[in-house]
Order: structure tokens, then C-alpha cells, then sequence
């Protein structure tokens, strides 16, 4: 299941969570209406309806595999006869040049879901790249790398999908499956301890346990948030000295996270700390695509 406050996937042995199928094939329609329109119309012009075309899809630089059955999927709904063989397994380390997929088909078919097709596969590759990346930076710790909401429009199930193939961790999946009381809430509900004893009110009244977790940017803040009753404290763009402060004063009782502009480099510091969770809102909103293409020929 996407979303959620899980614990990470071990890349070694990656087992794919799964996408709702019908969602997804809602998406992929919507991308492809977008680039089809009413027809390809230079394919349609150039060569008869049935020529044949076979083709390989290739990485052109190291990649961590994902999305492969969304690519899949895209040239099923374009055309059933299309034959897709993926060659890579989800999760894979793969170098430049590998071979990650063939296409067999009519030409005009393969070419209308080219590009739908790699722009989710190159998109999914990138983020579960970048998260692979990461996640080896923590790597021999407890800390999780996790992802946030900051997904592209539409894209969420992929976008998360993708960072847990690359071994990280999905924080939730939207607004409905977690508290996460913000500066936003607090400041609206008359402050910190306000806002967390009405969402345990909130919780009560529903019959509902789950945890609560605060968006704190001070110690102050931290501590209201704690002597409230908060289970998790999301501490947001905190200087270093204030950061390594609200982590000391906090250790132990509550799960802590770290958010905001968090740097490559400053992993290993962030770590050192003793918290349990870097989420970055980077993993998905300005993720570099993988460098992918097919490449066409006769059979």
C-alpha cells in the first residue's frame, strides 16, 4: 500500500508495492488524450497503417529500473496487439547502455505511445534514481528517506511508487491517511498544544488511534508540541545549532523527522543527530528524468 508511516525497503531485496490498476489506467488515458489528440498525424502521413516495427528501449546512463509495467501498460491501451517484454527487474542498478524492454507492433501503434510511454518510465527511473542515492547516503542507520506531497498533479501513485522501487519511504499518502498538524493548523487553532489536543479530540470522538505528528520551526515549539502529546515532531527548516538542540532535548520522546532544504551533504551531520526520518519534498517535484529512448527498425 502507497502511503503511510512505514518503515523502508531494503534495496537489495525490493518487492514492488502496488499501483491500483484502474486509477493508473485512468492517468495514462488522460496523458495519452493529451499528446494524441485526434491522431498522430505524421505517422498516419509517412507510412501505411500496418507496417510493421520492432524496437528496443534503452538506457542511456546509469539508472535505478522503475516503471516498467506503466510503460508497459501504456502501449497495451494504445494498441493490445503490441507486444512489450520487460527485461529488467524493478529496483535494478542498471548501467548505460542496458537493455530494458522490447516492442513489437505496427509501427503507427508503437509510435503513438512512445512518448507517453518513456515520459512516466524516464520520470519513475529519475526518482528512484535519486532515491536510491540517498537512501545508500544513510545507508547503515535507521534514519528512513522519505518522500512528501510535493508529487506532480495527477502523478502521486507513480511519483510514490517510484522513491519506494529506489528504497525509500512514503510519509502519506494525502490529507486522509495522516495527521500531520502543520504551522498553518497551529497557528489557526490558537497555537501548538491547541491544535494537537483538539486532533486527539477529533481522534477520540472517531474511534480512531493514529499518531500525531507537529510541524515545529523552534525548541519552543518542539516542547509545546511534546507536552501535548504529540507522537512525531517534523522539524523544518531549523538552523544547525537549533536543530541539534530540539533533537536533545526530544530523542526519545517522539519520532523525529527532518524537513527543509535538507542537502545532500548534510545527511551523514543529520544522522549523526539521532533522528529517524529525512523527508524531501525534492525526490519528486524537481527530479532530473533519466535519459531513455526507443529506438525503432524494421523486423
Amino acid at each position: 500500500m502507497l502511503g503511510g508511516l512505514t518503515a523502508p525497503i531494503p534495496y537489495g531485496r525490493i518487492r514492488p508495492p502496488m499501483i491500483d490498476p484502474e486509477p493508473l489506467r485512468r492517468v495514462i488515458r488522460a496523458a495519452l488524450d493529451e499528446d494524441l489528440g485526434h491522431g498522430d498525424i505524421t505517422s498516419r502521413a509517412v507510412m501505411p497503417r500496418d507496417t510493421p516495427a520492432k524496437g528496443s528501449i534503452v538506457a542511456r546512463e546509469a539508472l535505478v529500473v522503475a516503471g516498467l509495467g506503466v510503460a508497459g501498460e501504456v502501449f497495451k491501451m494504445v494498441d493490445p496487439r503490441i507486444e512489450f517484454r520487460a527485461l529488467c527487474e524493478e529496483g535494478k542498478s542498471e548501467g548505460k547502455g542496458a537493455l530494458l524492454a522490447t516492442v513489437a507492433g505496427e509501427a503507427c501503434s508503437i509510435l503513438a505511445a512512445e512518448r507517453t510511454a518513456l515520459n512516466f518510465l524516464q520520470r519513475m527511473c529519475g526518482i528512484a534514481t535519486r532515491t536510491r542515492l540517498l537512501v545508500e547516503l544513510a545507508e547503515g542507520s535507521h534514519v528512513q528517506i522519505a518522500d512528501t506531497r510535493k508529487t506532480a498533479p495527477g502523478l502521486r501513485a507513480l511519483d510514490k511508487y517510484a522513491v519506494r522501487i529506489g528504497g525509500g519511504t512514503n510519509h502519506r499518502a494525502g490529507l486522509y491517511d495522516a495527521i500531520l498538524i502543520k504551522d498553518n493548523h497551529w497557528r489557526l487553532a490558537g497555537g501548538v498544544g491547541e491544535a494537537v489536543r483538539r486532533a486527539r479530540k477529533a481522534l477520540a470522538s472517531a474511534g480512531q488511534r493514529t499518531w500525531i505528528e507537529v510541524e515545529v520551526g523552534t525548541r519552543a515549539e518542539a516542547e509545546e508540541a511534546l507536552q501535548s502529546g504529540a507522537n512525531a515532531l517534523l522539524l523544518d527548516n531549523m538552523d544547525h545549532v537549533t536543530l541539534a538542540q530540539a533533537v536533545a532535548a526530544a530523542r526519545g520522546r517522539a519520532f523525529l523527522e527532518v524537513s527543509g532544504g535538507v542537502r545532500d551533504e548534510e545527511i551523514p551531520r543529520l544522522i549523526a543527530l539521532g533522528i529517524d526520518r529525512i523527508s524531501l519534498g525534492s525526490l519528486t517535484h524537481s527530479v532530473r528524468a533519466s535519459d531513455i529512448a526507443l529506438e525503432l527498425e524494421s523486423p
